[in-house]
């Protein structure tokens, strides 16, 4: 669950992921259910194209691995998380494509993706300059008709995360975001119980992209 942002916010992750065991940090969960779920809404199937943004450490690529998908990438600012990742997966890393850089700046194919997964970076972006670049490189990266699942703390949630500020949002002020290029189609919340069991508040936003532009 990592930010985009300049080499600090990289610094500032790479530092969390040596200093704390990926199954110790706050947002960990041993499986994505409620993405899963939203995801498997959105007709996804081995065909499906899958970036996971800010995937990380998480077992999201496990899980959909084990569901016949055949394309997925895997994107997130700190290379520390990712190895955590690859190494979890063995032999079976070698069927994913690792990236690492700034979700908002990073160069990714033009409607490469059939579905976008993001837990918990959008709402690492407090700037409404970085929120626009974000809504831009999902809607090249997309292809008309994809989805997007976007999670992050809900209205009621913490104010803060690892030590950052974040914007606290429903599905309603994710879909605002994303500009005229995708469509809401439905809602989801999540009450997220972290390792150290303290409560907290996800909202989700399951997103289409629209056939064109406006």
């Amino acid at each position: 669950m990592n930010t985009t942002g300049s080499n600090d916010h990289a610094t500032h992750w790479e530092e969390i992921y040596q200093q704390k065991s990926s199954t110790a940090v706050s947002w960990y969960r041993d499986h994505l259910e409620t993405s899963l779920r939203l995801l498997t809404d959105t007709n996804l199937g081995s065909t499906s194209r899958v970036i996971d943004v800010g995937g990380g450490a998480s077992t999201l690529v496990d899980d959909l691995l084990d569901r016949g998908v055949e394309k997925m990438t895997v994107l997130d600012l700190s290379a520390a998380s990712l190895q955590v990742a690859r190494t979890r997966l063995g032999a079976r890393a070698e069927r994913v494509i690792w990236l690492t850089g700034d979700a908002t700046k990073i160069a990714l194919p033009e409607s490469g993706f059939t579905h976008w997964h993001d837990r918990a970076v959008m709402h690492f972006l407090t700037d409404p300059a970085d929120v626009r670049a974000y809504a831009m490189q999902a809607a090249h990266a997309i292809a008309p008709g994809g989805h997007a699942v976007i999670g992050g703390f809900a209205p009621d949630g913490p104010e803060r995360c690892s030590g950052l500020t974040v914007v606290r949002r429903s599905a309603e002020d994710i879909a605002a975001a994303m500009s005229s290029a995708f469509e809401l189609l439905m809602a989801a919340d999540e009450r997220h119980v972290t390792p150290g069991g303290n409560e907290q508040s996800f909202a989700y936003a399951v997103l289409r992209r629209k056939q064109s532009s406006p």
